[in-house]
């Protein structure tokens, strides 16, 4: 991860902003305040926390990724933003995988999380179904998971979305049916309550996890 990232975390939100379409309908589903815990996990440069941060009452926000590269990169884009300035709480950061994901190791909490999201970073996650479970594992029930990733441009022109998985290609992204069907899979399960919505034509998806 570092590798993939050591030049390209420098014009990652300017080149991003493209292709990663809905992330910012996802953070409004994203409830907030005084009292609440948010974790985006593969924050990334933590653009999407930044934005949280800018709320009346954005709560506690939490961010994992397994570059160090990308993390130092996260840290002063905090910095420069002063969202942790004011006496405002300061966005939290850790290095670590996925599926490590621990409330009380990695963050030192002793309470779970009320959001738990991923932005375009489940896909990329070769252990993703270690990663789904222990993002359930640290959400307290009746909270909420998030996650925006490409679907499979079924509504898009057939020229149009060929060219478009070749061109995301070249960015090491692409959709991943197996990672929707285990989330259709968890709903019939009766662990969670699931629902989709479609970014663009089917572009990407927006699944609304409640943890029951």
């Amino acid at each position: 991860m570092d590798r993939m990232y050591r030049l390209t975390r420098h014009i990652y939100d300017l080149t991003r902003a493209y292709y990663l379409l809905g992330r910012d309908r996802m953070l409004a589903k994203v409830a907030t305040g005084p009292n609440t815990a948010t974790v985006e996990v593969g924050c990334g440069t933590a653009r999407n926390l930044i934005k949280l941060a800018r709320r009346p009452a954005p709560g506690l926000l939490y961010g994992l990724d397994a570059s160090h590269e990308m993390l130092e990169t996260a840290a002063a884009s905090i910095t420069r933003s002063g969202v942790g300035a004011g006496g405002r709480p300061p966005i939290v950061l850790r290095q670590g995988l996925a599926e490590e994901l621990d409330a009380r190791k990695t963050f030192g909490r002793e309470e779970l999380f009320d959001t738990v999201f991923f932005s375009y970073c489940l896909s990329m996650v070769p252990t993703w179904p270690g990663a789904l479970e222990a993002a359930l594992a640290n959400l307290r029930p009746g909270g909420t998971l998030l996650i925006v990733d490409f679907w499979d441009q079924q509504e898009l022109p057939d020229w149009f979305a060929m060219g478009l998985k070749k061109w995301l290609s070249m960015f090491h992204v692409h959709y991943r049916p197996e990672v929707h069907d285990a989330l259709v899979a968890l709903g019939r399960s009766g662990r969670a309550d699931v629902s989709f919505e479609s970014v663009a034509r089917r572009y990407a998806y927006i699944a609304t996890i409640t943890k029951t």
